[in-house]
C-alpha cells in the first residue's frame, strides 16, 4: 500500500513502481498471478487505476497477460537483474 501518494504523478505510475520493485526484489517470482481485483484492492484504487499499472509492466515485458487467466510476471525480469558480466 502507497500511503502518501505523490500528487505529482498518476497513481497508476506509482503503483507500476511498487510492483517494479517487488519483481526486481523476488517478492513476485516467475509465473506469480498479478490481479488486478488485488491491486485494485491493495491500493484503494479504481479498477482502470491498476489496469494502467499492468499495462505498463506487459509493455516493459515484465509481466505477461494470458486472456481468461490473468497477468503474470514474466522470466524477462531475470534477464533485466543480471550483470552483464563484462
Amino acid at each position: 500500500m502507497i500511503d502518501d501518494w505523490d500528487p505529482t504523478r498518476p497513481k497508476w505510475e506509482q503503483i507500476a513502481d511498487v510492483l517494479r520493485a517487488r519483481i526486481a526484489s523476488g517478492t513476485y517470482p516467475p509465473q506469480h498471478l498479478v490481479s488486478e481485483v488485488r491491486l485494485e484492492q491493495e491500493f484503494g484504487v479504481a479498477r482502470m487505476t491498476a489496469r494502467k499499472a499492468v499495462r505498463a509492466l506487459r509493455e516493459e515485458g515484465l509481466l505477461i497477460t494470458r486472456p481468461g487467466m490473468g497477468s503474470f510476471v514474466s522470466r524477462r525480469h531475470e534477464l533485466v537483474k543480471q550483470p552483464d558480466g563484462d
